[in-house]
């Protein structure tokens, strides 16, 4: 599903970029086919780009909050480094028996620790440090989800906030509430002093987000 760029453009880049597995393909189907907010799935480039920063950051811990139906946290797993190891939060414990089921068949399962319970009662009970924090759930707890991992955060660790163009909708003056939500929490780590930020167009909008080196 395209989002920022125009459908024909992201399909061009996904043909000239190397494919998932062909199970994805499957995950894909089964998501449109049973859920009921499909285009909660990142796709097949944003999961590419999640599991480069993971190679390329060499991440170990990771914290995922929002698992939906697994193409996020399996695309991460693959590229994990040996030892490495995800703890991914939903609310949803039919979504995540999908991703749980895909990830064994991709055999990373024994990499995923995934937690069916409000992430903000997940979060209370993990001290970190993470490495890498995907932040992937309901709107309006993006800032409150943000604030209580920004501290569990390795030393070189970063956040990586999905959605946060929110299809465009973004700049629209008084949007609905996630609208308004999304657009509070992109004010809200632009004026940060504690850390920096770099928001991308990549899929509906991706801000990668690490703590300043002096603060």
């Amino acid at each position: 599903m395209s989002y920022i760029l125009e459908e024909a453009v992201e399909g061009y880049a996904e043909a000239h970029t190397t494919p998932m597995p062909e199970l994805f393909e499957r995950l894909e189907e089964e998501t449109r086919s049973s859920t009921t907010a499909p285009q909660m799935m990142v796709g097949p480039l944003e999961g590419q780009f999640l599991g480069w920063l993971v190679r390329i950051s060499q991440a170990k811990h990771i914290l995922e909050i929002g698992t939906f139906t697994g193409y996020s946290s399996i695309s991460m797993g693959l590229a994990l480094p040996a030892g490495g190891r995800i703890v991914t939060c939903d609310i949803d414990a039919e979504t995540t028996a999908i991703a749980r089921r895909y990830a064994e068949e991709a055999g990373v399962a024994d990499r995923i620790d995934y937690r069916v319970r409000p992430a903000t009662e997940t979060l209370a009970d993990l001290d970190g440090p993470f490495d890498l924090v995907f932040i992937d759930a309901d709107k309006e707890s993006y800032i409150e989800y943000y604030e209580a991992v920004l501290p569990k955060l390795a030393d070189d660790g970063f956040i990586v906030a999905d959605n946060v163009l929110w299809s465009g909708r973004v700049l629209e003056e008084d949007g609905e509430e996630s609208t308004e939500a999304i657009k509070r929490f992109n004010d809200h780590v632009a004026a940060d002093d504690r850390v920096e930020c770099l928001m991308l167009t990549v899929r509906d909008g991706m801000t990668l987000i690490r703590r300043r080196l002096s603060a």
